[in-house]
């Protein structure tokens, strides 16, 4: 036994000493010296300790990529290696199967895992089993793997050591004599611009030669003829690069060995962050566009992009504001359109859309990703509405329509989303317009003949969704034929024709150019929409089919956008306006809530885009003096960035008037400063590590000023998952010291992730961050290496022989006496309460009435009473006995005493008890 806290020991001679000086207490009584020793020893927080006799061993069995084979073939043999050499039925053998996720699979009922296999992540598989042991019993843990984990084992180290668990592990793996693989590229985090930086690629082989290396920047060749010599098994080259533009860059090298064993390691790929002062993006369709001389003459630093189309996520790094001056959507890549969300309202960004023929509802930005950051709705009231359209829908009803893929939680065809899509366009259209709708296969189908809406919206609607896939391809020829027929019919102003196709499969083009070329001569237009990248074998088709329609192209990916291209593309024919008459201004006044300066607007402008104010968070600074009375100038927050949605051109047809107003710059530089938002205050810095699969963010502050603001408004931290949109969750800090937060999150492998930090108003944004596509085939040597010292540290050891995997390891395992020892006191002291202060007696010492021990009392004061009567003086004759026939006192019959009178020493104690209670109520 041993005391945690011998110290109360102590206590004991203190008690003696009060219970010598004050009597009183009458310490010295039984019951009272058991409760104060039983009390003492409850202080001293007693432990009883005894050696463990039994043992648990968790196996845990690698199941990713690399090993899996390995293990389902050995995994048999093992589990009757390890039941057989058990010692005793109290031992237990649990197993744990891990890849990218942890799955527990007992006591080895199973041997199919059904999780991810591309990453090794042995830390949190271990710190999965501890977890689930018991720490009341004896453990061991077993690791069968190749050594080649895919995140540090720091944590699970740190926890081995602090329960005293060993860590044995038993390598698994087939040695190849053909494989090479890039194993590391290393650039810094970050660099200024214009910085040179040095780009180092290391290259393992199993033999000495030269190897062809290529090195990609953002997917583009930046050296094609650079060899790596491998000397020892490991090959280094390194490349200097710099960059003369702000944003976040990936690097990626791939060799070409002639032979390889794992050609899923002979790629890499690394992202750099190119920092700089804050600068604006502005994506322009103007030649020269006069916002950029503006800004660049007050100071701003300005990156303008011409081609929309190669815009990336990564330029959105260092931003603070983004400007759409006059660029359709379709024009612009989905995954930057939807990066805008969490650059504006996390990230703390701003957005201004510029008007012109392009922007606005006309650019086809309803329902796109940029639609809710603006201030203003851009669909066309009804009312409003002075033309009607007349609308053919040609839609892909082939087999690869009957695809299922994930849509909003549940499963859908990709035909009932375009289905969706065409009831949407129908929706969006007004009574007087009319419509026609065909299904293509190879011939075209009338679903819906050419008619005007009218009443019949909802019918109409019912039978767009009713559309199924029957097989075959899309013959494109036949189904713009067919509907370009009907459309002849309409004697509407404006014709327009919508092609859904599949970019992999679009047959039969026909004599296209020339059907084109009749549809636009007699005032009609064609727009498609592509079901997949630009890259695939009909995209080009498809492209040019949009071109020589005078339509627009739009391409995705994602099925579930498809409904959005429809609407998108039927709201800028149907409901959208740019206005092409000069029209008058009137300020409201609220300029003020962007700068305080008074301003002087121009009186009219040469043109706008109709819209309405969104809702009451929008505010309009200047608005059109007509009938429509449209928003020329509104602004609104959003999360905590900030959106702008100016109207007219700033450049370009119908912006004379504007660019001859005299306070131009100061307008266009006004709202840029405005846009970049407050300041970062000093004394906040961010950075950001990638090891593995683990990303860790630090954020550290000056504990001054921001340890006040922080306890008021503590930091907060949000990730989006993808390069481009998604859904943007918080993950909770971990404060690591003063002034300093940091966070772990592991990462699955090929995901990008943006983050941002947020301190009250202000934002410090990182990423994107990605993990390498072949983290699972790097075999990293630091990795096996950190294994074996992990497990040494733990008392652990490399196993070759399982049947000593069964080892004890030094466990006692402790009781500690504290409940007891506080129960027994608890019911001593009410023992001596209740005899001290109640008179209770233990009921098997108390004397009951009419008992032998009082008949015996009575007998003995009978004979006391006798022998002083024999010893006194004689005083005359006795009285006389009465007799039977006097009448005789009604007393009690006494029992007959026995021939002994002595008591037992039970009753003689208990005589002695009461005497001692009789005296005491006496004094």
């Amino acid at each position: 036994m041993i005391f945690e806290s011998p110290e109360w020991f102590f206590l004991l001679a203190v008690l003696l000493f009060a219970g010598g000086f004050w009597p009183r207490l009458q310490l010295w009584r039984p019951l009272r010296v058991i409760a104060l020793l039983a009390l003492v020893l409850l202080l001293t927080d007693p432990q009883h300790e005894k050696n463990q006799n039994s043992v648990d061993l968790w196996v845990i069995l690698d199941r990713s990529d690399s090993t899996e084979d390995l293990v389902a073939k050995g995994l048999p043999e093992w589990q009757e290696l390890l039941r057989r050499s058990k010692p005793s039925r109290k031992d237990q053998l649990f197993f744990i199967d891990y890849a990218a996720e942890v799955l527990e699979q007992g006591r080895g009922d199973s041997s199919v895992f059904s999780g991810n296999r591309t990453l090794t992540r042995t830390n949190l598989a271990i710190q999965n089993a501890l977890a689930l042991s018991d720490s009341d019993r004896p453990t061991r843990i077993l690791v069968f793997t190749d050594g080649y984990a895919t995140e540090p084992l720091v944590e699970a180290a740190a926890k081995l050591k602090a329960r005293g668990i060993p860590l044995d592990f038993r390598l698994i793996r087939e040695e190849t004599n053909d494989d090479f693989s890039i194993a590391r590229i290393t650039t810094p985090v970050r660099a200024q611009v214009g910085e040179p930086f040095v780009l180092g690629i290391t290259v393992r082989g199993f033999e000495d030669l030269i190897l062809p290396l290529r090195i990609f920047r953002d997917g583009h060749p930046i050296s094609e003829n650079t060899e790596v010599s491998i000397v020892d098994g490991v090959g280094k080259v390194e490349f200097t690069d710099r960059i003369s533009r702000v944003g976040s860059y990936n690097y990626s090298a791939k060799i070409l060995p002639a032979k390889d064993a794992h050609p899923g390691n002979n790629k890499a790929n690394r992202w750099i962050e190119i920092t700089g002062g804050p600068r604006i993006l502005l994506i322009s369709k103007y030649t020269d566009d006069p916002v950029a001389a503006v800004l660049r003459k007050q100071g701003f630093t300005v990156e303008v992009v011409s081609d929309s189309l190669s815009l990336r996520v990564g330029q959105l790094s260092g931003t603070r504001a983004v400007i759409l001056n006059n660029v359709p959507a379709f024009e612009m890549p989905g995954d930057f359109l939807n990066a805008l969300e969490f650059f504006v309202k996390e990230q703390g960004g701003g957005l201004m859309m510029a008007g012109g023929k392009q922007s606005f509802g006309s650019g086809g930005y309803f329902e796109s990703a940029v639609d809710p950051l603006l201030p203003v709705s851009m669909e066309l009231k009804s009312e409003h509405r002075k033309l009607a359209v007349a609308m053919a829908i040609v839609m892909d009803r082939s087999g690869s329509m009957g695809m299922t893929v994930p849509a909003g939680g549940k499963n859908a065809t990709k035909m009932q989303l375009a289905n969706t899509g065409a009831s949407k366009a129908i929706e969006l259209l007004g009574a007087q317009d009319k419509i026609t709708l065909f299904a293509v296969d190879s011939e075209p189908h009338e679903i819906i003949p050419l008619r005007e809406i009218g009443n019949s919206k909802k019918k109409l609607m019912n039978l767009a969704r009713k559309v199924k896939s029957t097989g075959g391809g899309i013959y494109v020829y036949r189904g713009l034929k067919a509907a370009w027929d009907e459309l002849k019919k309409a004697d509407s102003g404006t014709r327009h024709i919508i092609l859904f196709s599949d970019a992999r499969d679009s047959e039969q083009p026909g004599a296209y150019k020339a059907l084109l070329k009749e549809i636009t001569a007699n005032s009609g237009s064609v727009s498609v929409i592509g079901l997949g990248t630009r890259s695939d074998p009909d995209a080009a088709l498809l492209e040019e089919i949009a071109k020589l329609g005078n339509g627009r192209i739009f391409f995705t990916n994602k099925p579930v956008d498809i409904p959005k291209l429809f609407a998108q593309e039927t709201v800028t024919v149907a409901r959208s306006a740019f206005i092409r008459d000069p029209v008058h201004t009137k300020a409201t006044g609220h300029w003020a809530e962007i700068s305080p300066k008074p301003f002087e607007f121009p009186p009219q402008v040469d043109g706008y885009n109709l819209s309405y104010p969104k809702d009451r968070n929008t505010t309009t600074s200047l608005v059109a003096n007509d009938e429509y009375l449209g928003p020329l100038v509104a602004h609104a927050s959003r999360g905590i960035g900030r959106s702008v949605a100016v109207s007219f051109p700033l450049g370009g047809e119908h912006s004379e008037k504007i660019r001859a107003w005299k306070q131009y710059g100061d307008f266009v530089q006004t709202l840029g400063r405005w846009l970049m938002g407050f300041e970062l205050p000093p004394g906040l810095g961010l950075k950001h590590r990638l090891e593995g699969t683990r990303l860790t963010v630090d954020l550290v502050y000056d504990t001054g000023e921001w340890t006040q603001r922080f306890a008021k408004d503590p930091p907060r931290i949000k990730l989006v998952e993808g390069e481009g949109g998604g859904t943007p969750y918080e993950i909770a800090w971990k404060r690591v010291a003063p002034g300093h937060f940091s966070v772990t999150r592991e990462l699955e492998e090929g995901l990008v992730i943006r983050g941002a930090v947020q301190a009250g108003p202000h934002a410090l944004a990182f990423g994107p961050v990605v993990v390498g596509s072949s983290a699972e085939w790097s075999f990293d040597p630091e990795r096996l290496a950190e294994l074996r010292e992990v497990s040494r540290l733990s008392g652990g050891r490399e196993l070759i022989d399982l049947s000593t995997a069964w080892i004890r390891p030094p466990a006692i395992h402790s009781t500690n006496l504290r409940l007891p020892l506080l129960i027994a006191t608890f019911l001593l002291i009410l023992f001596d309460a209740l005899i001290t202060r109640m008179g209770w007696r233990i009921p098997i010492l108390v004397p009951a009435a009419g008992s032998a021990r009082a008949v015996r009392r009575q007998a003995r004061k009978k004979q006391r009473l006798s022998k002083r009567k024999s010893n006194a003086p004689d005083l005359g004759p006795e009285p006389a006995k009465p007799t039977s026939d006097d009448p005789q006192p009604n007393t009690p019959t006494q029992p007959q005493l026995p021939a002994n009178n002595l008591l037992t020493p039970e009753e003689e104690q208990g005589e002695r008890t009461s005497r001692f209670d009789r005296a005491k109520r006496k004094r």
